[in-house]
């Protein structure tokens, strides 16, 4: 569930998305997250040009942003070493997601698993556009 409301965007969007990828990182600001990994949930929306006639397009991969590169994009990032924020893990992958110059916007969901007991998870979600010229 996404707190930020529905792209409203011309022109429409299409929303691309990575849903719920489990990971284990080296994250965290306290002493006992230090040295060890703990499992994070990563989901990831993204929003490229999309048509608004019924024409059906060309079934080509050339004309959207590849799943497989988002998901290589963001174990490469998670790999890169210890994050003490999860809110600088959550701007790093939208970063790189954004140079792709056909995302026109980008959600990320980082939430941080097993920290509390009577809690399934905390985290953090941001939105992020390209900078304006």
């Amino acid at each position: 569930m996404s707190v930020f409301a529905p792209w409203v965007e011309k022109p429409p969007l299409r929303c691309l998305f990575i849903n719920n990828m489990l990971l284990d990182a080296n994250i965290g600001v306290f002493p006992h997250e230090q040295g060890v990994t703990q499992r994070i949930r990563i989901s990831v929306w993204f929003g490229v040009d999309d048509r608004t006639d019924l024409e059906i397009g060309a079934d080509d991969l050339s004309r959207t942003v590849s799943y497989e590169q988002v998901v290589v994009l963001i174990r490469r990032i998670v790999a890169e070493g210890h994050v003490r924020l999860v809110e600088t893990l959550a701007e790093r992958i939208a970063a790189g997601v954004l140079a792709d110059t056909r995302v026109r916007v980008v959600r990320v969901r980082i939430e941080k698993l097993d920290v509390f007991e009577e809690i399934e998870s905390v985290g953090v979600e941001i939105e992020r556009r390209p900078c304006s010229p």
